[in-house]
This record gives structure tokens, sequence and C-alpha cells, in this order.
């Protein structure tokens, strides 16, 4: 059989070594004429890698392609995509369990995923954690056990054209997003929905009850729906405990994560972990022990009272907002990046709603000028448009406008690619600035 794997970053890395195993005929296709290439496998290099694709068998696709691409350079064959695989589709055909438990959502996936990973260590269950969070799903299928349970975050892009369900399926919040990428809104909830729509009545669909988007995408399920934040899963009680059903699991000034938006998160992890297993020590342990992962608010280092938060994840308005209402200090905010033309309204509300708490607004990248066209415009002028690429002269500037008791956040609200190679870059720049001042 030939198989043909449709960009070779990591998850064709991956793809690459699953297959590799099992066909002989390999090619790989990247627009990268210069990709290096293992031995023994072939190439199809270049600017037109994704046409004339019907000669293969199998066709691997890696999440950043989206599936109209390929109809598009093979008009020929209007039915290509009946050949179309991809990393996760192919995890979920061969995984030796069914005790898997998928998360997608806007903001909130990774966290969510390894809150419910910890949950379901602590208790004594076998735990794989994977997916977009950072290992493909392929790279680890040798090793899970039919009793084991698998963790995994998924994004739009691998949703798109996803063909099965997890037994657990959980929405956690979604706002619009991606919109450079799908056709419109439409598309982007119906991508969300392949988690939940090949579910079957004996399987459990979490949503957040209140997020029309989320309660929108779980209601393509035929298990049983649970909504956490609401009556029935878990969920916040006068902003002083987390319960579930009629147990307490802690109080709010328990939790170590960092931002009412992560009680959210929380419940969401106790509302799937709760379908599975109820131990509320597990809970607990985990709940009030878990810091923010890298890149989340994640605190990088105080200086002189001063402390600096790297939020580089943040690539869309609703996670900046998160950020600045989870940090209740005096702060400086940098903001800016690729512009994706998302609506600004709502967080321009929020930073003149917080405006007695910012010191400054420091704006960064190719869209600072249409975010500082829409805060002048809602009456809002305490911002700097720093024009400047050099990440730690930002950091420079960020840390001369903040005193003692105050916080300094990257919390960019865009993507990184108009400055850096991706979100992960961004953040490592952030933190390697404020390690040398």
């Amino acid at each position: 059989m030939n198989v043909v794997i449709l960009g070779f970053g990591g998850q064709g890395k991956s793809s690459l070594a699953y297959w590799q195993k099992r066909e002989d005929n390999i090619t790989v296709a990247d627009s990268n004429a210069d990709i290096p290439l293992p031995d023994g496998v072939s190439g199809k290099l270049g600017a037109d890698y994704i046409a004339d694709l019907d000669q293969y068998d199998t066709i691997v696709r890696t999440p950043i392609i989206h599936p109209s691409q390929i109809l598009r350079a093979n008009p020929e064959n209007p039915n290509i995509l009946e050949k179309v695989t991809s990393n996760t589709n192919e995890f979920f055909r061969v995984c030796p369990t069914k005790n898997i438990i998928g998360v997608t959502g806007t903001k909130g996936k990774g966290t969510t995923c390894t809150l419910i990973a910890k949950m379901l260590e602590s208790s004594g269950h076998k735990t794989h954690l994977i997916g977009n969070i950072g290992t493909p799903p392929l790279e680890l299928i040798d090793q899970i056990g039919p009793d084991d349970w698998v963790v995994i975050e998924l994004a739009n892009f691998q949703l798109i054209d996803l063909k099965y369900s997890p037994h657990i399926a959980v929405c956690v919040m979604v706002e619009p997003e991606h919109l450079d990428w799908h056709e419109d809104e439409e598309e982007y909830i119906s991508a969300k929905q392949q988690l939940f729509i090949h579910q079957s009545e004996d399987d459990f669909a979490i949503y957040f009850a209140g997020n029309e988007n989320s309660e929108e995408i779980a209601s393509a399920s035929e298990g049983r729906l649970v909504g956490y934040m609401g009556e029935h899963g878990a969920n916040v009680r006068g902003d002083r405990e987390i319960g579930v059903e009629n147990q307490k699991i802690c109080d709010t000034s328990e939790i170590k994560l960092i931002g009412k938006h992560n009680w959210q998160n929380i419940c969401a992890a106790i509302t799937a972990f709760w379908q599975i297993d109820k131990n509320v020590d597990a809970i607990r342990q985990v709940v009030t022990t878990m810091t923010n992962l890298p890149y989340r608010i994640e605190l990088v280092r105080e200086i002189n009272g001063v402390k600096f938060y790297n939020d580089s994840f943040s690539t869309a308005p609703g996670s900046c907002k998160a950020a600045i209402n989870a940090l209740v200090e005096p702060k400086v905010v940098i903001i800016g990046g690729r512009d994706r033309m998302l609506d600004l309204g709502t967080l321009c509300q929020e930073i003149i709603k917080n405006s007695q708490s910012i010191r400054k607004i420091l704006l960064i990248g190719e869209s600072s000028a249409r975010v500082s066209g829409e805060l002048e415009q809602a009456g809002y002028g305490n911002f700097t448009v720093t024009g400047s690429k050099d990440i730690s002269e930002i950091v420079k500037l960020a840390q001369s406008f903040a005193k003692s008791g105050d916080a300094v956040v990257l919390s960019p609200a865009f993507p990184s690619f108009d400055m850096f190679k991706n979100f992960q870059e961004r953040g490592d720049k952030f933190n390697e600035s404020v390690n040398k001042l």
C-alpha cells in the first residue's frame, strides 16, 4: 500500500514512525523543498506537494492542512478525502482501550486535561496524557494497555475530520477563534462537534453550562449530557468552595491555579473524573496542589517586588481578559501579535473596567495599530505602542512602568507568528529576557 504523509512537522514525524513499521512504500510530502528525509523514504517536496495525491492509497493529513486544501489541489478526484486519515484518526482506530477522555474548547483544554490525568493517576489508574498538549497520539500507542486510561487534548485542526468519539467527551469554554483557518464560525463549531457526534448512549458528554457554544457542541452527542458550572456537574458555590453533587471538594482559597477561569477548568475536570471514579481525596489532592502550566499565567520570577508572568499561550482576546481578571494587583500588560481580525470589543471593555489596576498597556507586533485605534475609540488612552521587535527591550520598558507589588504579564491576545515561530518561542524569549534583568 502506498502511503503519503502530508506535512513533516512533529505529528508528521510521529506518523512516519508509525506507518514505517506497517507499510513499505512511504512518501513524505512537504512544502519545504530542502527538508532532510530519512533513508528509504520518498519525497514529494515543494510548492505542489498537496497536488496529484490520487496515486496514493492512504493520505495522512497533519493538523495544519485543511481538508479543503487537499480537495482544491486535486480537482480530478472529488472523492479524494475518502483516502484521508490522520495521526488522531488512526489512534482512535487502533487504540487497545476504550477508556478515552477527549477534551476540546478554545482555551483551558491543556489545564483541564492535565487535571483529569492527575486525578486518574492519584486514584491509581494507569494514565496516558497525549494530543495537542505535546505528545502526538500514535507516539505512545504501543505503551497503552486495555485497562489503561487515555486523556487526549484535541484542537479543531485534529477534529475537523475525526471519525470517532471518546467514551467521555469534554467541551470547555468556546468562543470564536482560528477564523483565519476555518471558512467561518459555523465550521469552527462543527469541527468541535466531531468529538461528540460519534458517541453512543453509553458515553458521556461534558459541557460548560451557560456557555452557548459549548452547549451547542455537546448537543451533537447521543450520550448522557452533564453540564459543569450548573446543577448536575461540579460547580463553584458562592465563590467560596467547589463541590459536586452533595460533596464539597475544597475551598477556593486552597486552589493554587491562578485565576477564576481555572475554577471552571477544575469543575470540568472533576465532572469528567466523577463519571469514572468518585475518589474525593484524589480530586482534592490534585486541585489543591496543581499550579499553572507553562505559558499560562506562569510565574517566571519576582524582581524588587514585581512579579513577571508568562501568558504566551494567550492567542485570543478571551484569554487576555482572563489574565487581566486573574491578576488583581496593579499590572503592566503586554498585548499584541499576528492580527487575525477577531473582535476586540469585549477585551477593550475589560481593560476599561480594570483601568484602576492597569499601570500601562504595552502594544507590540502587527496588531498594534488596530488595538490602539480600538482603545482610543473606546475612550482609553493609557497605552504605549512600543514599535519594537526586541522582546528584551519590551520587557525592560514594562519593568520601568511597574512598582513594587505590581505584576508584569505577557498576555498577547494574538498569535505569535509576526515576531516568533510559535507561542513557545515567544514565551521562552520572554522568560530569557526576564531572567536577564
